[in-house]
């Protein structure tokens, strides 16, 4: 019986190991090709969140404002608040100008 962590394959089909360009040596089984590249759009992903992203995006910037409400002393937490409030608003509002203007490029 082989010891707790070798690396020794009992009872699996043939392996080979295979050299990845970019990436960490690879075990592929025998005749088969690894994989070189996988694209976002093979795991569902397009890039864009739709609704959902806006709605969430401006639930956070309604959330860090409430933030300010509390019984802090100092003024340094709120422009700190206020500033990462002011550049989420303004991605928001960059991104909802894209989206409505994308169709015409």
């Amino acid at each position: 019986m082989p010891a707790p962590g070798s690396c020794q394959n009992v009872g699996v089909s043939e392996t080979q190991r295979v050299n990845q360009p970019g990436r960490e040596e690879g075990v592929v089984r025998a005749g088969a090709h690894p994989v070189e590249h996988e694209q976002p759009e093979d795991w569902g992903w397009h890039g864009e969140t739709g609704k959902w992203g806006q709605i969430g995006g401006w639930f956070t910037v309604a959330v860090i404002l409430l933030y300010m409400v509390g019984n802090h002393e100092g003024r340094v937490e709120d422009l700190w608040l206020l500033g990462i409030a002011g550049v989420m608003a303004l991605i928001l509002i960059w991104d909802l100008r894209r989206k409505k203007t994308a169709w015409r490029r």
